[in-house]
């Protein structure tokens, strides 16, 4: 997984940084250096994070309706 995809990934789902990095058990440093690229995603993370992005990407989360009055 390019940095590049994994911010967007990161962004498609509206999770910062810090977030993910809580989600996956790993330090908000390290996630820090893969969307720099300075340390290659995990391939079980890249893996699982591709998979959530698709599910996303197919399954916008629901826009809120504004009523007229």
């Amino acid at each position: 997984m390019t940095p590049e995809r994994f911010r967007e990934c990161l962004t498609l789902m509206n999770w910062p940084q810090r977030g993910f990095a809580s989600m996956v058990d790993r330090a908000e440093g390290t996630v820090r250096q893969w969307a720099r690229g300075k340390v290659i995603v995990p391939a079980d993370v890249a893996s699982w994070l591709e998979k959530v992005a698709a599910f996303m990407a197919a399954n916008p989360v629901p826009v809120r309706q504004r009523v007229e009055a």
